[in-house]
């Protein structure tokens, strides 16, 4: 099992900053994708970013140049810089891991974390 702690969330005024922070634990060994999707209301969940190991990034086009995601792998935690911030990345943020076997290549299981909102202000 994987739990993950997120925080950061706020609120801020459109053109305005927010830092989210992913903190993951447990059986953590086979994690091989971390990263952000979030959710608006009334729509679907949409990746916002994801760092696979090996440092490799996807960024959803809306927020490229915008957004930043970074990993400490010492300390286990993802984090997602969100810059010049627009009324449409409200949402909640939800943290996401993938764990992967290598033996099988294949994926074992995914988790995410309990979201946390943001909200931007025009």
């Amino acid at each position: 099992q994987v739990q993950l702690v997120e925080s950061g969330g706020g609120l801020v005024q459109a053109g305005g900053s927010l830092r989210l922070s992913c903190a993951a634990s447990g059986s953590i060994s086979r994690i091989n994708v971390m990263g952000w999707y979030r959710q608006a209301p009334g729509k679907q969940r949409e990746l916002v970013a994801v760092i696979l190991s090996g440092d490799s990034i996807t960024y959803a086009d809306s927020v490229k140049g915008r957004f930043t995601i970074s990993r400490d792998e010492w300390k286990n935690t993802v984090y997602l810089q969100m810059s010049s911030l627009k009324p449409e990345d409200t949402a909640v943020y939800y943290c996401y891991v993938r764990r992967w076997r290598w033996d099988t290549m294949k994926v074992q299981d995914d988790y995410w974390g309990q979201g946390t909102q943001v909200t931007v202000s025009s």
